[in-house]
């Protein structure tokens, strides 16, 4: 199991040195391109292979302790040192790491985007993989913070070299948001680490704060929130993302939206809850209060982008979709109780999977129509996706009514728990301003349903014979290939949530109360 994590880890920094050597003679295939893509898809196969076995490894009657565990000491007169474990918390969002970055890679091996060496594209994928995957497993806080940088320069070559139109501005706005808010969150990780004498998220956490001034954890909570905030992303610093989204190639929006914004909320779970709670506790109104805006400002500006004549673009719809949606996973998290920090781990794994699979199925009709603007996908090319491809309208529809919560899917469950949480937070937190968020994010609820069953409606129920005769291809064999898990893991979790709850709920509980079990 210890073999296992530190494999999963660093197994994709050696893939993507790998990546750019010239392949062996006997493994160029028909021609170096193919090789390497087919090495990407070794490499992440291999890694979801790990991933399942530490899954199936794992001691599921004990997922509140920290399992495969490794701590060697890296820097010892700062006292960091190189440890890594897994607990109810991180298992659920390593899995999904490497199941997307799997499928992805498999997807690529098809249907690469335009764009220079695709040597240079697996690498870049590949140290993606590992910088997304050492965030969920490292337990030393400057080692989450190299962790959660990088992953910036391979995603911000993604945009740049691989993406669409406007791609250069897109993946500026991208880096320099983003590592503006890590030098804030940097300053507030060197505050916890230098006042408490120690790096060690475990210690941290188990200590609850009881060696930091009330002074210390406001000003921690407030430098690494900021940080966390732009990647989770949260109303108001979420703009760099419907740019980042909408230029981005199809596997950098989902990845983007399945695996780098919850870096963001998981800080706020692994590092914010335990180890700064009074500081949290003075800043959940607040954070509840962004996160009920982002929830109804990310569905209103998708039912602008929905309506008729406006031009909008699916990517970016979606993109709006996911500030909505993360708003719901903050607002658990803000709830500061059990119930709604479940439902926010919860609703962490379901946006993963849904949204994930939403991007690439908006990618796929753009390769087909040749753009993702709605009105045309509607209008001038009579999209009718159930009478031209069917099956890809099928899947559209499923993936629409999943991101809007129907119940007996996974995106039910983590808003109805977070929603829950909110209802009734934690001892000191103002209940009528939480109800107030209660009340708006039920609103939002309403709101989703509207500009979803919008597209829906627009997309695939039009008249096949309005547009011009266009041939358009239904879902091709590596489409269903690469979407099919996606599918089934949110009927899975939708119908059996208690798979998902069975391993966090331990672990939140110990990590609400300090450490003890």
């Amino acid at each position: 199991m210890q073999f296992l994590l530190a494999f999963i880890v660093a197994a994709p920094l050696l893939g993507a040195l790998a990546a750019l050597l010239p392949a062996p003679p006997g493994l160029k295939g028909r021609s170096p391109e193919q090789a390497v893509l087919r090495h990407g898809v070794t490499v992440t196969g291999v890694i979801l292979a790990a991933a399942i076995a530490l899954t199936l490894g794992f001691d599921h009657d004990a997922p509140s302790r920290f399992q495969a565990t490794t701590d060697i000491s890296w820097i010892p007169a700062l006292d960091v040192r190189i440890h890594l474990g897994v607990d109810g918390i991180s298992l659920p969002l390593l899995l999904m790491t490497a199941l997307l970055f799997f499928l992805c890679a498999l997807y690529s091996y098809f249907k690469l985007p335009a764009g220079p060496s695709p040597k240079a594209f697996v690498a870049l994928l590949l140290v993606l993989e590992s910088g997304t995957l050492a965030t969920f497993a490292v337990l030393d806080l400057l080692l989450f913070f190299l962790a959660f940088e990088m992953v910036l320069i391979p995603m911000y070559f993604l945009i740049a070299r691989w993406g669409g139109a406007q791609r250069q501005a897109a993946a500026w706005k991208f880096i320099l948001y983003t590592l503006l808010g890590s030098v804030v969150m940097l300053l507030g990780l060197l505050l916890i680490g230098v006042t408490s004498g120690t790096f060690d998220m475990v210690a941290l956490a188990t200590d609850n704060g009881r060696e930091l001034t009330h002074t210390t954890q406001l000003l921690a909570v407030l430098a690494i929130g900021i940080g966390l905030a732009v990647k989770t992303p949260m109303w108001p610093l979420h703009s760099w993302l419907p740019d980042a989204h909408t230029a981005a190639p199809t596997v950098g929006s989902v990845l983007l939206a399945g695996v780098l914004l919850k870096m963001g909320t998981y800080g706020f779970v692994r590092i914010l809850l335990p180890i700064t709670p009074d500081g949290m506790a003075t800043f959940a109104p607040y954070l509840g209060a962004f996160a009920a805006v982002g929830i109804v400002y990310g569905s209103l500006a998708c039912l602008a982008l929905a309506r008729k004549g406006n031009k909008g673009d699916l990517k970016r719809l979606i993109a709006y979709s996911s500030v909505g949606h993360m708003g719901f996973v903050l607002l658990g998290i803000a709830s500061m109780t059990p119930t709604g920090v479940n439902g926010a781990l919860f609703a962490n794994i379901a946006h993963g999977l849904i949204t994930g699979l939403l991007f690439f199925l908006v990618g796929a009709l753009k390769d087909r129509y040749g753009t993702a603007d709605l009105d045309t996908l509607a209008g001038a090319t009579g999209a009718a996706l159930y009478g031209r491809a069917p099956r890809m309208g099928a899947f559209l529809a499923f993936a629409a009514v999943a991101s809007l919560g129907l119940p007996g899917l996974a995106g039910f469950w983590g808003e109805m728990l977070a929603l829950f949480g909110a209802f009734d937070p934690a001892e000191g937190l103002s209940r009528r301003a939480f109800l107030t968020y209660v009340a708006i994010g039920a609103f939002g609820t309403l709101l989703t349903a509207a500009y979803l069953l919008i597209v829906v409606r627009r997309v695939c129920m039009g008249d096949p014979k309005a547009g011009p005769e266009l041939a358009v291809a239904d879902i091709q064999h590596y489409e269903f290939a690469a979407w099919t898990p996606l599918v089934a893991l949110t009927v899975l979790a939708g119908l059996w949530p208690a798979v998902l709850l069975g391993l966090t709920d331990p672990a939140v509980q110990k990590l609400l109360a300090g450490g003890n079990s």
